[in-house]
């Protein structure tokens, strides 16, 4: 059979810092769930793996879809170096409250530990309160033994760089960063395929039987990347646009950009080694894929485009964003 834009079953995890903007934002039906937090569109993560939701492929697991047809699903570099499992999460996260402080490791730090990968992840703000802020990194450089101190007295948040985020803005966090998605929130995730996180800080929190959550803070103490930077966040403004297209970040693990659309767009992803995918974070539109057959993406749908479709054509219904993230 031949290959064709796939969609996938979302998968709705309920989470005691959800919301309902999933359902009244994304227009997502999850059910009977009181709190969606994520919604997990494509993930080869054993025991949340994505099901095909669409076309010939229907209830095929995303793994299996990948070992039948390897590098015409994810490229030839790809397959060669992750074989079945798909390197790449995407998922949707909704914030009513604020998010523990975390940090991930890097690969060797995981594999070290673990037997698993890294994490980094870039974050699209999709919808923001007013006011609604995140954390990325720290505020000033700070040593090792200044941040034990700091946390030993619970006065880490001193220390953290909160960002008032809006409507479109972008951060890469890198494994390593220091970071949280603050109440307000709604944004798009892509990370590497890892679901390794250590909790350094939960805001003292306490849970119905007076019970604080689990914090990693030795195991964080050696993850984290000390480091700090004058602007943590992603600013693409003045970067070129071609065709409505526009190259946000390229990282070691993925390359993230934007595609604004109003007219037609025609593109050639003939020298391209990897798979496509989009994320509709505004409108609707068709993706045209053989000349003659269209698959449909509206705002809060992700479509996986194979490797061995080459030339897509993008034709708007409204005017769309789709978020293109490639290896």
């Amino acid at each position: 059979m031949k290959l064709y834009p796939l969609k996938f079953n979302s998968i709705y995890l309920e989470k005691i810092w959800g919301g309902d903007k999933i359902k009244t934002i994304l227009t997502k039906d999850y059910g009977d769930l009181d709190n969606c937090g994520e919604s997990w569109e494509i993930s080869s993560i054993a025991e949340f793996e994505s099901v095909i939701s669409n076309g010939d492929f229907k209830g095929k697991a995303l793994s299996k879809i990948i070992e039948e047809y390897k590098d015409n699903i994810v490229g030839k570099s790809t397959y060669e170096k992750f074989g079945n499992e798909f390197p790449l999460l995407v998922k949707f996260i909704d914030a009513t409250a604020d998010l523990s402080v975390q940090v991930h490791p890097n690969d060797y730090l995981a594999t070290k530990r673990h037997g698993g990968r890294g994490k980094s992840e870039i974050w699209y703000i999709i919808e923001a309160d007013t006011n609604s802020q995140l954390i990325s990194g720290f505020n000033k450089y700070v040593n090792k033994e200044e941040y034990i101190k700091t946390l030993n007295e619970k006065k880490i948040k001193d220390i953290l760089n909160f960002e008032i985020v809006s409507k479109g803005d972008v951060f890469y966090i890198p494994s390593g960063r220091i970071h949280a998605i603050g109440k307000g929130i709604l944004l798009a995730e892509i990370q590497q395929t890892s679901d390794i996180t250590y909790r350094i800080y939960d805001w003292d929190r306490i849970d119905d039987k007076g019970n604080k959550r689990e914090l990693h803070t030795d195991l964080a103490v050696d993850a984290i990347n000390y480091e700090f930077i004058d602007d943590y966040k992603t600013n693409y403004a003045l970067n070129k646009f071609v065709e409505g297209r526009v190259d946000v970040i390229e990282t070691p693990f993925f390359s993230f950009n934007i595609i604004s659309i109003t007219e037609n767009i025609v593109l050639d992803y003939s020298r391209l080694d990897s798979f496509v995918i989009y994320i509709c974070v505004e409108g609707l539109l068709s993706i045209d894929y053989y000349g003659d057959k269209l698959i449909d993406i509206k705002m809060g749908e992700v479509v996986l485009i194979p490797n061995s479709l080459n030339n897509i054509k993008l034709i708007p219904q409204k005017a769309s964003k789709l978020l293109e993230i490639t290896i």
